[in-house]
C-alpha cells in the first residue's frame, strides 16, 4: 500500500484531498513535523490561502528543508503547488524553491473575476505520466487569485484572461494549481496517477 505523508499547511482541503486519497488505496497519514515524513513514498502539500501564512506554518513546523530535500515524488496542490516555486509576490513571500519562477496575481479585468473560482479547462503543454487519460479540454475545478507562468516545468495550462500554469513537474516535484479533490473523474485520475508515478 502507498504510504502518502500529507502536509498540514493549513486550508480547509486538507480533509477532502485526505479522504480523496484513501479512497485510491492509499495510506494517508497527516504531517506536521520532519520526523511524520519517514518512510513515506509520496508527499502531499495541499493548501489554501496565503503564500505567507503558508511558508510560515511550515518553517514553524520544521519542514522547510526536508521538504526540499525529499527524495520521493512530491506533489503541491492550488497554495501548494506555489510554495513550490521560488517566490510569490503574494506577501512577497520566499517559497521553498523546488521549481523555478514567481508566482504572480492574475490580472484579472471588467468581465474577469478575481479568484478565478470555478471549473475551467485544460491544456496540454507537454507530456507526461501525470497527465495519462487526461484529454486536452478536460475540465478541473479553479480557486485562486495568483498562478504561476507557463514555463519549461509546465505540463498543461489554463486560461483565465491569460495563460497560466495549471499542471507543472520538474523531477520528482509537482504541482496542480487546480484542486483534484473537487475535480470528480479528472481529479481522481491525477492523483492516481501521482500514486503510480515513478520518475528517474
Amino acid at each position: 500500500m502507498m504510504q502518502v505523508a500529507l502536509i498540514d499547511a493549513g486550508g480547509a482541503n486538507l480533509g477532502s484531498v485526505h479522504y480523496a486519497l484513501e479512497r485510491l488505496g492509499a495510506a494517508v497519514r497527516l504531517v506536521r513535523s520532519a520526523e511524520a515524513l519517514h518512510g513515506a513514498t509520496r508527499v502531499v502539500l495541499p493548501g489554501v490561502g496565503a503564500a505567507g501564512e503558508g511558508m510560515r506554518r511550515l518553517r514553524a513546523q520544521g519542514l522547510v528543508a526536508p521538504l526540499r530535500a525529499l527524495q520521493v515524488p512530491l506533489l503541491g496542490i492550488c497554495l501548494g503547488m506555489q510554495l513550490l516555486y521560488e517566490h510569490s509576490d503574494e506577501d512577497h513571500s520566499d517559497g521553498l524553491g523546488l521549481l523555478p519562477g514567481r508566482v504572480r496575481r492574475l490580472a484579472g479585468g471588467p468581465a474577469l473575476r478575481v479568484p478565478h473560482m470555478g471549473w475551467n479547462t485544460l491544456d496540454s503543454v507537454a507530456a507526461s505520466p501525470l497527465l495519462a487519460g487526461i484529454a486536452a479540454g478536460s475540465p478541473a475545478y479553479f480557486v485562486h487569485s495568483y498562478a504561476a507562468p507557463v514555463s519549461a516545468v509546465c505540463i498543461a495550462s489554463c486560461t483565465h484572461g491569460e495563460s497560466f500554469a495549471a499542471l507543472v513537474q520538474s523531477g520528482r516535484v509537482a504541482g496542480a494549481q487546480f484542486h483534484p479533490e473537487r475535480s470528480s473523474a479528472v481529479g481522481a485520475r491525477l492523483l492516481s496517477n501521482f500514486l503510480q508515478w515513478n520518475p528517474t
